[in-house]
């Protein structure tokens, strides 16, 4: 774990010690711009993507980018991430953002790819209302169009799992939040935002 080692010693004498002002600054309070919901996979860098800096974003992690279904007798990490990014930091912003070939997608389309990890297993099950949508709209001219669209509609309905959860909801009827989905290319670099006008995912920003 060299590498590690002297990934902390450089942050520490040359990014740290030239933004040493800034650290100071958001070290005893935060006030993020937006919750950042994205999948855990490690290719995944949500600061570099957007360009952020500590204290910006609020960002929330699982295998896939996964909101379940709101469930007051369940105690959820994401739950619990969603309500204190809304009601305790105030923030009016969330993005979910998904990402080209993820092996949580994979996992809910083939089911036995994941069978020898239940904690996974039963995790992936809160993206099966987006394989039947999917389910619906087959066939595809390929399976990497396949997993694509997969990819595409899950965003789209954890988007709508935010809706269940009572701090989104009543921020929803008030009209003072936003919620918008990505989908990231990793070998390109590029993303693509849902447009509900167009009802699809266009590239952005254009």
């Amino acid at each position: 774990m060299e590498w590690l080692v002297q990934g902390v010693r450089a942050f520490q004498k040359e990014v740290f010690a030239k933004r040493q002002e800034m650290y100071e600054k958001v070290a005893h309070s935060q006030s993020p711009h937006l919750l950042f919901i994205t999948c855990a996979d490690s290719r995944i860098d949500p600061e570099l993507l957007t360009g952020s800096e500590p204290g910006q974003m609020f960002v929330a992690r699982n295998p896939g980018a996964i909101v379940p279904i709101y469930d007051g007798e369940v105690a959820a990490g994401m739950h619990a991430s969603i309500e204190y990014a809304l009601a305790v930091l105030a923030v009016r912003h969330i993005i979910v953002c998904g990402h080209s070939n993820c092996g949580a997608v994979r996992g809910m389309l083939y089911p036995e790819m994941v069978a020898g990890v239940p904690a996974v297993a039963r995790w992936l099950r809160n993206g099966e209302d987006a394989i039947e949508l999917l389910q619906a709209e087959e066939p595809f001219p390929s399976e990497e169009a396949r997993i694509r669209r997969l990819t595409e509609l899950n965003v789209l309905q954890q988007m709508r799992h935010l809706a269940t959860h009572p701090s989104v909801a009543r921020l929803l009827e008030a009209n003072e939040l936003t919620i918008r989905g990505w989908v990231y290319e990793i070998h390109t670099g590029k993303v693509e935002r849902y447009e509900a006008n167009a009802e699809q995912f266009l590239p952005w920003p254009d």
